[in-house]
């Protein structure tokens, strides 16, 4: 198996890559997301981005190089972004990759559980990235009911706040343990799956500037 690196660049923003092939999800506008800005010059060969909002769109900031139409064979499930059925906030996409082998999901902006065919579609997850804030999505108890269902080998945990950043509604990192006791909070900015994980859950340091 070829190994796949996941980069943060913070919020839910962040880069898959299996070899010379890669996927950017939900790049950020600048100053969309307070104390986050997008390095220049990233480059991907695909951009997905889970919903319209300026904190998930910023496609015109990725340099896409696509050399295939769609290097994962990429699977979308449109979910809705608020427990209400989307009255609030509209819809998200979930985002399921086969990268080299290894089935990928992004959970955008997902605001409720799954439902039991959703779940049949999530079914075999190798590595998940999902919400935890709370606010505008899913929080850490919600994200932690789908883990434990899931049972990915690699969890990687997004859309939280941090004393540096993040909006102010989401969670903060440390209250989020309290769902997540194993969390390992990296000093690092990718980690490397290579499929000899076997639950591990981790928060990325984003690449800034």
């Amino acid at each position: 198996m070829k190994p796949v690196v996941i980069t943060s660049y913070g919020h839910a923003c962040y880069k898959v890559t299996c070899g010379s092939e890669s996927v950017l999800f939900d790049p950020y506008a600048n100053g969309s997301v307070p104390g986050l800005k997008l390095p220049e010059g990233i480059s991907a060969s695909k951009v997905y981005c889970s919903h319209s909002h300026s904190d998930h769109n910023a496609r015109d900031l990725i340099n896409e190089t696509a050399t295939l139409s769609d290097p994962f064979n990429a699977v979308f499930l449109n979910v809705p972004h608020d427990d209400c059925g989307g009255a609030k906030r509209g819809y998200s996409d979930i985002t399921i990759l086969d990268v080299c082998g290894v089935k990928v999901i992004h959970f955008g902006d997902i605001g409720r559980l799954p439902s039991d065919d959703e779940y049949g579609q999530l079914k075999g997850a190798d590595v998940v990235l999902i919400p935890v804030g709370g606010f505008y999505t899913i929080d850490a108890a919600q994200a932690a009911a789908i883990v434990r269902r899931l049972h990915p080998k690699l969890t990687v945990l997004m859309h939280y706040r941090t004393d540096t950043f993040g909006y102010d509604v989401l969670s903060h990192i440390d209250d989020v343990r309290k769902e997540f006791p194993d969390m390992e909070q990296l000093p690092d900015s990718e980690v490397t799956f290579t499929g000899e994980e076997k639950n591990r859950i981790v928060t990325l340091m984003p690449v800034q500037e």
